[in-house]
């Protein structure tokens, strides 16, 4: 079973493939800092902690 993401240049579904074997590193956007916290600020960091650990070793 491979991951497949969106390439929103081409238009197409295609296979992940990490550049470094399996090791793969993933950037999430920190909250706001020029204004209030809202809810939709929290969004990156629940799918962050909720999709992320379940796939370390």
């Amino acid at each position: 079973m491979s991951l497949k993401v969106y390439n929103t240049f081409t238009r197409k579904k295609e296979d992940f493939i990490p550049l470094n074997g399996n090791h793969v590193n993933f950037y999430s956007c920190g909250p706001t800092v020029y204004d209030y916290f809202h809810i939709g600020n929290a969004r990156p960091l629940i799918i962050f902690s909720i999709s992320l650990p379940e796939s370390l070793p």
